[in-house]
């Protein structure tokens, strides 16, 4: 089974890339980007049928490892 997780910063912490990133464009011409938040994908195969447990898998996963999520927040996604 194909699994994607999402991880992007909460609302309200500092994104020092997304900034780099927002004025990097700004400085190419860009000048319409407002905002910019960066995060990751990662994308994993996983043994398993039952998409419940996969699911809760997953999310152990993510919160013993992939994500932290003091200043982290992560969506599943079952492919």
């Amino acid at each position: 089974m194909k699994a994607r997780i999402k991880i992007m910063l909460k609302n309200g912490v500092l994104d020092p890339q997304g900034e780099a990133i927002k004025h990097a464009l700004n400085n190419i011409g860009f000048e319409s980007v407002t905002g910019v938040r960066q995060g990751k994908v990662i994308e994993l195969e996983i043994d398993g049928s039952d998409k419940g447990q996969v699911r809760s898998e997953l999310d152990k996963m993510c919160n013993k490892l992939l994500a932290n999520t003091v200043i982290e927040n992560f969506e599943i996604e079952i492919l």
